[in-house]
């Protein structure tokens, strides 16, 4: 099963603010990075997989018909850090949650290994299916998450990835997960 990977376009929120399931807007600029996205997409997508968070919706809506929403492809729950400045939060929390992300949770969120176990959980059922070619459109987050699931790479290091807004990447999911493959689409 080939796979694109999308990460929604721009939001409209301030740089430096921690937003995780917020459910904020796209930035103003979301037409024009919609479309310059569909260009680069196949046609013959049959289906998209979306997380419900309307930034995602949205773009999901603009590139597809047949969508289907799934809370386990939303972005890491910030819990009381949700909508504040990364330098409002207390810098001894921030830096005992910095040193240890993979396991500890942000004050009534998540950490990473719960938001890598919902993107597992999600792929190993993806797996079962019988697409051929689907979209997923999702976050940043989600996006590390199953670069470290097709990869199998230690969760600390995910963040030495970069996804930018708007992003495409392709993957190929097999039966088993010898078979898996990604790379970047263009």
């Amino acid at each position: 099963m080939e796979i694109y990977i999308v990460r929604h376009t721009q939001v409209n929120v301030a740089k430096n603010i921690c937003y995780g399931q917020t459910d904020v807007g796209l930035a103003d600029t979301f037409l024009e990075e919609a479309g310059v996205l569909k260009s680069k997409l196949p046609e013959n997508i049959e289906l998209v997989y979306s997380s419900p968070l309307s930034r995602c919706k949205k773009l999901a809506e603009y590139l597809h018909e047949r969508l289907i929403f799934d809370e386990n492809l939303m972005e890491m729950h910030f819990g009381d850090w949700e909508l504040k400045s990364w330098d409002e939060i207390d810098s001894e929390q921030l830096n005992t949650w910095m040193n240890d992300f993979v396991n500890i949770s942000t004050p009534n969120g998540e950490n990473l290994s719960r938001l890598y176990e919902r993107t597992s959980i999600f792929l190993d059922e993806l797996r079962t299916k019988p697409h051929t070619n689907i979209m997923l459109v999702t976050h940043g987050g989600i996006i590390r998450c199953i670069w470290a699931y097709v990869l199998e790479i230690p969760l600390q290091n995910i963040f030495k990835m970069p996804v930018h807004f708007g992003e495409v990447f392709k993957l190929k999911l097999g039966k088993d997960k010898n078979r898996d493959s990604i790379q970047k689409w263009r």
